[in-house]
């Protein structure tokens, strides 16, 4: 025992403990929790160290029994201490499993109410959908009712039209029914009063669109002619005569079917003469495929081949400026609809200088009075011009020249046929006193000739 004691006292256990215990007092707060845990367990090992030598000088020491009951007077209450200690510890353990397992399953049941609601999303998603799906197909039906219900009032006007044409054919039995062919002209007049509300803006539009076609048109048909042209006055000459002759087959189209369709109305209906012919007028307005426009155009690019005005190059056929005409045609015919119509000046070559009609081109002598050929013709309305023309102003001499004709055997050109004779306008059976006559004819392309010849 006495060794044992020795031996332990000699290690100096408890010094180094105790060494270490206040070293790590002073360095507790600066150090982390691995180096804090570190030191306790070496200091514990240490202490464990001790407590084994002590142990053995006990049991050495306790051999009687006096010293058995002392130990248990002594030891037992520490003893059960430690094992409160460690109970405490036991249940502190229970209780952080039992926290830990909480931790655990929360977040499960969290994702579980997440999935949850995310399911319900979804099924209220799809319902919405159903839904939006059949409110869709109600509105078609909605829209479907809506024309089936324009249909039939449709229907019922022009029922109601139909019983005011019987009435009136029953109450005039000496009229002749309308041919088949004419019936298609009246299936439901229009309105007048709403029409001539707008006539304005109408005829602000058809302005609009005669002075689209002089900036734009005009001058594309101009770079398409002088493919086959090489002067630009006779290219301003084929386009003037072609705007002059789109008006004139118009206005016949449009007095042709004005007949027609005013025929065909008198018999349905009932008003003053005044009031026939604004129904009249509304009526063609709306109903613009009565005009045959492909007749018109036709028709323009036949005169325009006949006027012995114009030359005629081999290889130039006026149907290639067909697009020109077609949009004059169109816009001429509707200028006829209008109260008061708008229509176009035709002019004269040879004649004064009007500033209040024509503006003088680029190219023009703005020194001369006279006018040496038309490049536009103005727009006028009950005599008052609307739209101003176009016109080249030159100095002219006052002599005989020959006339232009039709010749083919320019360089532009190709050679006559046989059997072919130029065309030429000549008069030799008159005798011109007047020097203005004379002039007047020359400069219209006459050729004139003595009697004597």
């Amino acid at each position: 025992m006495a060794k044992d004691l020795k031996s332990l006292v000699g290690a100096g256990s408890a010094r180094e403990l105790q060494e270490k215990l206040e070293s790590w007092q002073q360095n507790y707060e600066g150090n982390s929790a691995d180096e804090n845990l570190s030191r306790c367990c070496e200091i514990l090992e240490l202490n464990n160290a001790i407590q084994k030598q002590l142990f053995s000088i006990l049991n050495e020491t306790s051999q009687g029994d006096d010293c058995a009951a002392k130990l248990k007077g002594c030891l037992l209450p520490s003893i059960c201490c430690t094992a409160s200690g460690s109970d405490n510890l036991t249940q502190d353990s229970a209780e952080g499993e039992l926290q830990l397992r909480d931790l655990s399953c929360k977040p499960r049941c969290e994702l579980r109410d997440l999935e949850d609601k995310l399911s319900e999303t979804r099924v209220q998603i799809n319902q919405m959908e159903r839904d939006l799906k059949a409110s869709r197909c109600n509105l078609r039906r909605l829209e479907q009712l809506d024309e089936y219900e324009q249909k039939i009032e449709n229907l019922r006007d022009e029922i109601a039209m139909l019983d005011c044409k019987k009435s009136v054919i029953q109450s005039r039995p000496c009229v002749t029914p309308c041919p088949p062919k004419c019936r298609a002209l009246c299936p439901r007049p229009c309105s007048p009063p709403r029409l001539r509300r707008g006539s304005a803006s109408h005829r602000a539009c058809l302005i609009a669109r005669y002075n689209f076609i002089y900036a734009k048109e005009r001058l594309e048909a101009e770079c398409i002619l002088r493919r086959y042209v090489c002067n630009l006055e006779t290219v301003q000459r084929i386009i003037y005569i072609a705007c002059v002759e789109s008006f004139r087959a118009a206005k016949m189209a449009f007095w042709k079917v004005k007949i027609n369709v005013k025929d065909t109305l008198s018999i349905c209906y009932r008003g003053g003469p005044t009031s026939l012919e604004v129904a009249v007028l509304d009526y063609i307005a709306c109903h613009k495929d009565l005009y045959d426009v492909c007749c018109s155009v036709h028709e323009v690019v036949c005169c325009m081949n006949r006027n012995p005005k114009l030359p005629c190059p081999g290889e130039l056929d006026f149907v290639v400026i067909s697009a020109l005409i077609r949009e004059l045609c169109c816009l001429a015919y509707s200028m006829q609809t209008l109260i008061p119509p708008l229509d176009i000046a035709y002019g004269v070559d040879g004649e004064c200088f009007n500033r209040n009609m024509y503006y003088r081109s680029f190219d023009s002598d703005f020194a001369a009075p006279f006018v040496a050929y038309h490049v536009w013709p103005p727009l006028i309305e009950d005599g008052t011009v609307i739209v101003k023309g176009e016109v080249v102003t030159k100095k002219m001499v006052m002599c005989p020249r020959r006339c232009r004709i039709r010749s083919r055997s320019c360089s532009c050109g190709r050679p006559l046929l046989c059997g072919q004779v130029p065309r030429s306008r000549s008069l030799s059976t008159v005798r011109v006193k007047s020097k203005w006559a004379y002039w007047f004819l020359v400069t219209h392309g006459f050729h004139i000739k003595p009697l004597n010849d």
